[in-house]
């Protein structure tokens, strides 16, 4: 009992510590959270706005990518729209070192080397980049995998996952996906590939809310480079502060699963899906459904479940050191993020001083070949939650999301400017401003070249808000 007590505290204590960035960053650094804080805040406060109005739409879908939507909702309504964002910022990673390290006290009765080693792909790109539902949902995945080792030869197990399994499927498509695949190793190891195909019957009835939602409507695409994709994706698939250690815990992760292997000492129940996620990264399109990235993001997942599968009773100071490449990347991302929340909270200072209703055109120079691609790339979008503002960095493809662009505006990617590092970009024809009230420039280099007439009302390091001059239209 005491091990027991010891062991669901261990594993509060991870959650706790992984959610330190959100917990300490004013401003989440997730670079597609100030996206969906303005889709929420549209979704919100849509019908008592004339100038949300004006520029945007919102239907609700029934589709799976639902989880932190249904969640802001009442804790926007107990919070505030902001505070709410924030708990769910520190909701993702705190579930998922908490299912992570669920699964490994369930398969094992105790917290290993390998539930140590998987905390370093809770802050994996997709959770770094704001895939929050996708996030949420993975989390769910895993403590319901749990559930399912956890009460095997239990009569109501199936009733029981015969709903559960549509709520991981709400938080996101998936998400089930790695739930089924979960399941399916784990009944391959205990009754072989062909009897455990009908043993995941309880986690087939979204397949058919998948048909009834019409999911999938933004299609399939495997992207160009397929071979260079699929191989950059295992290269960086823990891709955050630093290339060096980033490359270094991939190595270290792979090693591991392989001496496992080599030596016998695997646990198949999770080792099997771990081999399965590796097939279906290299299988899987890139677009799938309207979402980017259907690979890239099973690479964390696969690593994951490979360490997981790890059977080894090692000495405590070997569990020490497991924990230290998670520590180690984890004071570098929160140190990142306490930079970038301070540069987020001064320009929101100046965006609290323009006026309601406004156009602004957002630009943010990227290098995309550099390794720190940081958390800026929509924070544009924060104008729409403070100022009723309209950006182009809003997520709003029609058929696609449930916020749309009534008026016909750019949308995302429309505020990306691609340039290499150092360079200085030019925007004095940059497409976005034609026709906005507002130019917001985030960017280390500053712009050559600002469109004609622009007067900066607002400035500071790496960043600029400039008063564009209205044109007259043509006749």
């Amino acid at each position: 009992m005491i091990a027991a007590r010891r062991a669901w505290l261990a594993i509060a204590a991870f959650s706790l510590l992984a959610a330190l960035p959100a917990l300490l960053a004013t401003w989440p650094q997730m670079a597609d959270y100030p996206a969906h804080l303005a889709r929420w805040h549209v979704m919100l406060n849509l019908d008592a706005s004339a100038d949300l109005q004006r520029h945007y739409g919102f239907t609700w879908q029934w589709i799976p990518n639902l989880g932190a939507d249904l969640l802001v909702w009442p804790l926007a309504k107990l919070l505030g729209l902001e505070a709410a964002g924030r708990v769910i910022a520190v909701l993702v990673p705190a579930l998922l070192a908490a299912s992570l390290l669920t699964v490994d006290r369930v398969l094992h009765k105790r917290i290993g080397i390998g539930g140590l080693l998987a905390l370093v792909t809770v802050w994996s790109p997709s959770v770094l980049m704001g895939f929050v539902n996708w996030g949420l949902g993975l989390a769910l995945a895993f403590f319901a995998f749990a559930g399912w080792v956890a009460w095997e030869g239990k009569r109501w197990r199936p009733h029981a996952f015969m709903l559960i399994a549509p709520l991981v499927w709400l938080c996101h498509l998936s998400a089930w996906g790695v739930l089924g695949v979960l399941v399916f190793g784990h009944e391959w190891q205990r009754r072989g590939f062909l009897a455990a195909i009908p043993r995941t019957w309880p986690l087939w009835p979204p397949a058919l809310l998948t048909l009834l939602a019409g999911s999938g409507k933004g299609g399939t695409s495997w992207g160009d480079g397929v071979l260079v994709d699929k191989v950059s994706n295992w290269i960086m698939a823990l891709r955050d502060q630093s290339a060096q250690l980033d490359l270094l815990t991939v190595v270290l992760l792979v090693g591991v699963a392989a001496i496992a292997w080599r030596q016998g000492r695997v646990d198949g129940r999770i080792g099997r899906a771990a081999l399965i996620f590796v097939a279906l990264s290299f299988i899987m399109p890139r677009h799938l459904g309207g979402g980017d990235f259907a690979d890239y993001r099973l690479v964390p997942v696969a690593l994951a479940c490979a360490v997981l599968a790890a059977r080894w009773n090692v000495p405590r100071w070997v569990l020490a050191a497991a924990a230290v490449p998670f520590v180690l990347r984890l004071a570098l991302t929160t140190t990142a993020w306490l930079a970038g929340s301070a540069q987020t909270a001064q320009m929101m200072a100046a965006v609290d001083q323009l006026p309601r209703g406004v156009v602004i055109a957002g630009a943010k120079a990227e290098d995309p070949f550099a390794w720190n691609q940081g958390g800026s790339s929509h924070v544009f979008a924060l104008a729409t939650v403070r100022r009723d503002a309209v950006t182009n960095s809003d997520f709003a493809v029609p058929g696609v999301h449930a916020l749309t662009r009534i008026d016909g505006g750019p949308v995302d990617p429309s505020q990306r400017v691609l340039i290499a590092t150092g360079e200085s970009p030019d925007l004095s024809t940059f497409a976005p401003a034609k026709g906005a009230d507002y130019l917001w420039f985030v960017g280390a280099t500053a712009p050559s070249a600002l469109p004609p007439g622009a007067q900066v009302v607002a400035s500071g390091a790496g960043w600029r808000i400039a008063r564009l001059a209205k044109v007259p239209p043509s006749r």
